[in-house]
């Protein structure tokens, strides 16, 4: 690694991640040079606009790209830090095995190009072992070259394991204020990622080894799976025995040790919906608990289908508009979100009788575009609809007032008119 300010990044995979990284180091004075395999999402960040939503992304990407600070490719090229932030689905979403195709052919797209100095960090969501896997994947690509941890003396390349942990709509403020698990193959390695960090990072970055860095990701989400679960299987028990959850939680949180979440029509997102499952293909047998949140997440994905579809079917004569297709509030990403789920499903069975309002999408998703249902604006629903199904609470919706539903019937999963 160059011991000069201007040390070349490379940042592999420009979504709604890798783009906000690239873009964070940028600004630090680093010049960066984004890679990713789509050529239309090269060209929109070379004219310095941006391909995702993300509060102030546009303003920033434009500023280093007009200084020179960060542009893209779609080809490897030199760099002093390779970062690695491609995405890490499922082989099969029916056994959940983790997909590490798109981390191992970054690494090796990647490995060609690495010069003795380099470093090479993977911030992917992953698996227990993967940064190991990227080290071997190397050293079998680059015999030439000393990989920490496979060969005596001073390794030629540092590798290290560093996952991010954001908010969506508060990704700028949070990659550089939030502290950082570094996980090194060696300390070495840690250290020398670690410097790296500090050129961006203000929150505190703190030193460990690759596995524990890869497990307490997974812990982290796994947590918050579990409490949101007890939120939502207590939703479903709500509903059996005819008592307003909303009215539980809130006499309940007035304990002083006991602060029960918000339920909701599910889980979604590519971290909370699929990090707990990388921990039970790790450990099957030792992972029971983490296994049943994730079970009552997605059951309450198909309790509320089951309460809508009796909504619709009611009166199916009459519209019915549903609220919302993100995973969560006042964001544009749609990945393994309930509410897509949910619409998608009724909009299959019930067609033209359906209506979607999502204020941060242009056209419907592929699953919704010969279904009959129409992506219409909130008051057109209002207008038109006399059943509603609020499933994620924009702050658009939060703004309708209780006057403008009272001769509606009202489906709310997230409680915001409770």
């Amino acid at each position: 690694m160059r011991g000069e300010d201007r040390l070349r990044v490379s940042v592999i995979g420009l979504g709604y991640i890798g783009l906000p990284t690239a873009a964070v180091i940028a600004r630090s004075g680093c010049p960066v040079v984004g890679i990713d395999t789509s050529q239309t999402v090269v060209d929109t960040i070379n004219r310095g606009e941006i391909h995702i939503e993300e509060a102030d992304l546009d303003g920033l990407v434009h500023a280093v790209v007009q200084k020179g600070l960060l542009r893209a490719a779609t080809a490897i090229e030199p760099a002093d830090v390779f970062l690695i932030a491609v995405p890490t689905p499922f082989l099969a979403h029916e056994d959940r095995t983790p997909d590490l195709s798109y981390v191992l052919s970054a690494v090796e797209s990647l490995a060609g190009a690495l010069e003795p100095g380099n470093t090479v960090i993977v911030e992917s969501t992953c698996p227990v072992g993967t940064t190991e896997k990227v080290r071997d994947a190397i050293a079998a690509a680059r015999p030439d070259l000393k990989l920490p941890g496979l060969a005596e003396g001073t390794p030629d390349i540092a590798i290290a394991y560093c996952p991010e942990r954001v908010l969506p709509g508060r990704i700028l403020e949070e990659l550089t204020h939030n502290d950082r698990s570094i996980g090194g193959v060696t300390p070495r390695c840690a250290r020398k990622a670690l410097t790296f960090y500090k050129r961006f990072v203000k929150g505190t970055c703190i030193a460990t080894d690759a596995r524990s860095a890869e497990m307490t990701k997974l812990v982290e989400n796994a947590y918050r799976d579990t409490n949101i679960a007890f939120a939502n299987e207590l939703s479903m028990i709500a509903d059996a025995q005819g008592l307003d959850v909303w009215e539980v939680i809130r006499l309940a949180n007035r304990h002083p040790r006991v602060n029960i979440l918000q339920p909701g029509p599910g889980v979604g997102g590519h971290c909370i919906a699929v990090d707990p499952w990388f921990i039970v293909h790790g450990a099957p047998e030792q992972s029971r608990l983490i296994r049943t949140a994730r079970e009552v997440n997605d059951a309450k994905m198909h309790h509320v289908l089951a309460k809508a579809r009796e909504l619709v079917a009611a009166a199916p004569e009459g519209k019915t508009a549903f609220l919302g297709l993100s995973f969560k509030a006042n964001i544009d990403d749609f990945r393994e979100s309930p509410a897509r789920f949910v619409v998608a499903k009724i909009a299959r069975e019930f067609g033209d009788a359906i209506m979607v309002v999502e204020p941060h999408a242009n056209e419907l998703p592929p699953e919704l575009a010969d279904t009959g249902a129409a992506l219409v604006d909130i008051d057109t629903a209002l207008e038109t609809c006399p059943k509603i199904v609020m499933l994620v609470d924009h702050d658009l919706f939060k703004a309708i007032p209780a006057s403008e539903l009272a001769d509606k019937t009202v489906y709310d999963t997230r409680g915001i008119w409770s």
